[in-house]
C-alpha cells in the first residue's frame, strides 16, 4: 500500500499569522514525510466574507511562497491553487443538493460570523462547510490538519460521506471517511490583545497578531505591547491567566523547548524580563522563512511553475473523483 494522503489549505486573505503557522503549517512540515501531500490555497474560501479584489491574486501568491518558505518539501508534498482546480466548485454543488440545511445552520463558526455581518451574511458563508468538504474528498484524503475550531466542520464532511455513501453508493462505498491530524501543542494560538481570543486575520487590531512576515522591530513593538498581568512569576495551565499561558505557548513552540524547561526558566521571571526573550526568540525563528521566502518571490517564475505542476497533479485525482460522483448520482459521461 502507498502512503495515506493528506489535504489541507489557508486562505489568501491577508498575511499568515503565528497561529496559522504554529497551528497548522509547522505542523503539515513536520509529518509531511509519512504522507502524499496535497496543499491548496483555497481562494474561493477568501470570497465567502467581504474581501479585496485588487489584492487577491497577490496575496494568493504570497501564500504559496509561504508554504515553500516554511519548509513545504516538493518531494512530499503539492502545492495548488483551490479555484484552479474546476472540480471543487463542481463537487461543491453536487454535494450542497445532499447535504440538508439544518446541518449547516448548526455550524458554530456560521453562527458566529453570522452576527458579526448581518445583513451582509451571504449563502457562500453558509455552504463554506460543505466546499470544505469537497476539498477533501475529491482527493479521498485519509488525514486533515484541523485546529479544534474547524473540528465541527470534518465532522460534517464524515456526515456527507456517510449520507452519499449510504444513498447512492451502498454497495461499494465510493467517498473516503476522512480523520482528523489535530496537533497537540499550539493548536489553538491566541490573540497577543485577548488571552480568551484566538489569534485572526480578521481582527481588525494589528497588535492582536504577530504576522510571519513582520519586520523585527514590528515584531518587538507588538510583544512588548500586548496584553499581560500584574503577576510576578509565569506558569502554565492558570485559568485566571490566559495571556500568560499563550506567551508562554509561543515561547515554547518558537523555541523549541520542552514545556517542562520553559516553567523552570521562567517560573521567577517578570515580563519586563521576559518580553524581551521572547520577542528576540520570535524574530530569531521568523528569520529564515523570511529569508527563503525573499528568494521565491524573487523567482516568479518558479513559483509559477510549482502551482501549475500542483495543479496538474490535483486535477487527475480530483477530476477521477468527481466523475466517480457524477456516475453514482446518474449523470451521464462527458463525451
Amino acid at each position: 500500500m502507498g502512503k495515506q494522503r493528506v489535504l489541507s489549505g489557508v486562505q489568501p486573505t491577508g498575511n499568515l499569522h503565528l497561529g496559522n503557522y504554529l497551528g497548522a503549517i509547522r505542523n503539515w512540515v513536520e509529518i509531511q514525510d509519512q504522507y502524499e501531500n496535497f496543499f491548496c490555497v483555497v481562494d474561493l474560501h477568501a470570497i465567502t466574507v467581504p474581501h479585496n479584489p485588487a489584492t487577491l491574486a497577490a496575496d494568493t501568491y504570497t501564500i504559496a511562497a509561504l508554504y515553500l518558505a516554511c519548509g513545504i518539501d516538493l518531494q512530499h508534498s503539492h502545492i495548488f491553487v483551490q479555484s484552479h482546480v474546476s472540480a471543487h466548485s463542481e463537487l461543491c454543488w453536487l454535494l450542497n443538493c445532499i447535504t440538508p440545511l439544518n446541518w449547516l445552520q448548526d455550524m458554530i463558526q456560521f453562527k458566529e460570523k453570522a452576527v458579526k455581518q448581518a445583513e451582509n451574511v451571504s449563502a457562500g458563508l453558509l455552504t463554506y462547510p460543505v466546499l470544505m468538504a469537497a476539498d477533501i474528498l475529491l482527493y479521498q484524503a485519509d488525514k486533515v490538519p484541523v485546529g479544534d475550531d474547524q473540528k465541527q466542520h470534518l465532522e460534517l464532511a464524515r456526515d456527507i460521506v456517510n449520507r452519499f455513501n449510504h444513498q447512492f453508493a451502498k454497495d461499494k462505498p465510493l467517498l473516503k471517511l476522512p480523520n482528523p491530524l489535530i496537533r497537540r501543542d499550539g493548536a489553538r494560538i491566541m490573540s497577543l490583545t485577548d488571552g480568551k481570543k484566538k489569534m485572526s486575520k480578521s481582527d481588525p487590531s494589528e497588535l492582536s497578531r504577530i504576522n510571519v512576515l513582520d519586520p523585527p522591530d514590528q515584531i518587538a513593538n507588538k510583544i512588548k505591547r500586548c496584553k499581560t498581568d500584574p503577576v510576578r512569576g509565569l506558569s502554565f495551565d492558570e485559568p485566571d491567566r490566559p495571556e500568560c499561558n499563550n506567551l508562554l505557548t509561543l515561547y515554547m513552540l518558537l523555541s523549541g523547548k520542552t514545556k517542562e524547561a520553559v516553567e523552570t526558566e521562567c517560573a521567577d521571571m517578570g515580563w519586563g524580563q521576559f518580553k524581551p526573550l521572547l520577542a528576540e526568540t520570535t524574530i530569531n525563528a521568523l528569520k529564515p522563512i523570511q529569508d527563503k521566502y525573499k528568494e521565491v518571490m524573487d523567482e516568479k517564475g518558479y513559483l509559477e511553475s510549482v502551482l501549475k505542476d500542483g495543479r496538474e497533479k490535483a486535477e487527475a485525482i480530483a477530476n477521477q473523483t468527481l466523475a466517480d460522483v457524477k456516475s453514482a448520482l446518474g449523470y451521464t459521461a462527458r463525451l
